[in-house]
């Protein structure tokens, strides 16, 4: 018994005072980089000086976690030492879904929070013009979450012009046309009924003789002829 506990202490002390041997950055996810391996180094620099060579038993990785999630390119972050002294750093980055271009310029995320345009790397996202408020951003916001759980919509729409408050409009990656929304009222429907038009017009080869299709009516589809 005094022979295990002798050895589980030495153990114990020899883990503690180890050193951190080198640093490692992992990003999870997306690897459209935001944010790179070389800027979540200096801010571990900024902060706690080189790593490198600190003792195990100084370091609090979770007041590095928090660290790091404190810039605003950082979803999450998980930092971990390694039995052979590696401290790693996991980062999840921000997802931006849509670029407000405004009086104020940003990326909404995918949790409706604002998050800045990266000198590293510009996500192919819709951008949103027009007469951006409060009301229109939340609604804009709602708008994107629906695109981007539709494999079609996400593919094709390339911008949203908010021409006043419960007033949107859709910008196509292909076509010529703009699509009144109008306002966030029954976007399921509203786009059900889209599709069931450009599946139809497509095939008909005639997406190029409309300069407007509005969903605005009630489970219609009305289109304006160029």
């Amino acid at each position: 018994m005094l022979v295990i506990m002798g050895l589980y202490a030495f153990s114990n002390n020899r883990s503690r005072n180890k050193n951190v041997v080198r640093t490692k950055v992992e990003f999870v996810g997306d690897q459209n980089l935001y944010i790179t391996e070389g800027a979540v180094n200096k801010l571990l620099i900024q902060n706690y000086g080189r790593l490198e060579n600190v003792a195990k038993e100084k370091l609090v990785l979770n007041t590095i976690e928090k660290a790091l999630e404190a810039n605003e390119m950082v979803k999450s972050a998980q930092v971990y030492l390694t039995i052979d002294g590696e401290l790693t750093s996991k980062i999840v980055q921000r997802k931006p879904i849509g670029r407000i271009e405004g009086d104020s310029k940003f990326y909404p995320d995918d949790e409706g929070k604002r998050m800045p345009f990266s000198s590293n790397y510009s996500a192919r996202v819709p951008i949103i013009t027009g007469n951006i408020t409060g009301k229109s951003l939340e609604d804009v916001y709602k708008i994107l979450e629906f695109i981007n759980k539709d494999d079609f919509l996400r593919k094709n729409v390339i911008g949203i012009h908010v021409k006043a408050e419960d007033d949107y409009q859709l910008k196509f990656r292909l076509n010529q046309f703009v699509v009144n929304l109008g306002d966030i009222e029954n976007l399921e429907a509203k786009f059900s009924n889209f599709k069931a038009f450009y599946a139809k017009a497509n095939k008909d080869k005639t997406l190029e003789d409309f300069a407007i299709v509005s969903l605005e009516f009630n489970n219609q589809v009305v289109c304006t002829k160029i």
